[in-house]
This record gives structure tokens, sequence and C-alpha cells, in this order.
């Protein structure tokens, strides 16, 4: 079975998600675990991905902060936020193309946050491919 990258995309975006309420809440958790409860398959995609935005995630909060107009990237919802980390990292970390990270992070953005978290994702984006 195939799973497009879109489609991966927003597996990973949950799983971002998820391992954040955990680590609020204190709840223990297996990274690895929570990759297969939201993928059946073995992606060395999603891994890459799920582990790069972990390991990186201060340098990518503070790039995101950056960027932002008197906000920081904690004042967005919890899935804008996992959006915004997965495309800087991917940007940053990964040869995909500019153009598609951008429009997979606004897709999801539209789909899973409010316009305004959009609009900020979008900007923050825009502004560290320019520079």
């Amino acid at each position: 079975m195939t799973i497009s990258r879109s489609e991966l995309r927003k597996n990973i975006m949950v799983i971002l998600y998820q391992i954040d309420i955990y680590k609020e809440r204190n709840v223990d958790f297996e990274v690895d675990q929570v990759i297969k409860e939201n993928i059946e398959v073995d992606n060395e995609f999603v891994k890459d991905i799920v582990y790069g935005v972990l390991t990186y995630k201060d340098t990518l909060d503070k790039e995101a902060d950056a960027y932002m107009n008197e906000w920081t990237i904690d004042r967005l919802d919890k899935s804008g936020q996992a959006i915004l980390r997965m495309a800087l990292y991917e940007l940053k970390y990964t040869d995909t193309p500019e153009v598609v990270v951008i429009n997979e992070a606004i897709e999801l953005a539209k789909k899973y946050s409010d316009d305004s978290v959009r609009k900020i994702i979008n900007a923050v984006l825009d502004k560290v491919i320019r520079n």
C-alpha cells in the first residue's frame, strides 16, 4: 500500500501534536510507539521528520519566533505548531522543494488551524525562504 507524501505529512502532524500533548501532561510515551499507533506501515520519511523535529525543536522554535511579529510559536494552536515545525524542518534539513513544503503546510493549516494561524505559517515560511 502506497501512501502519498501529503497523507504522510498529515500523519506526522498528528504524531507531533500527540507527543506535544503527552509532554504537556507528563504522560510517558515512546516515540516509535506513537508513530506505530498513527501509521500502519513502517515509513522512513515519517520517522525522519518526527525524530528530526523532536531533535531540533528548540532551533526550529527560535527560527519561527524570529520571523513572527510580536508573536511566538507557543501562542499558535498545537496543530499549527506541529505544521510549522514540520515545514521548517523540511526546509532546513531535507531536499524537499521549497514550493512543495510551503504548499503542503498551507493545505494542512487550512484543514486543521484557523485562518489567522494559516496566515502566520505562510508568512514565516515565506520569510525563511527569502533569507
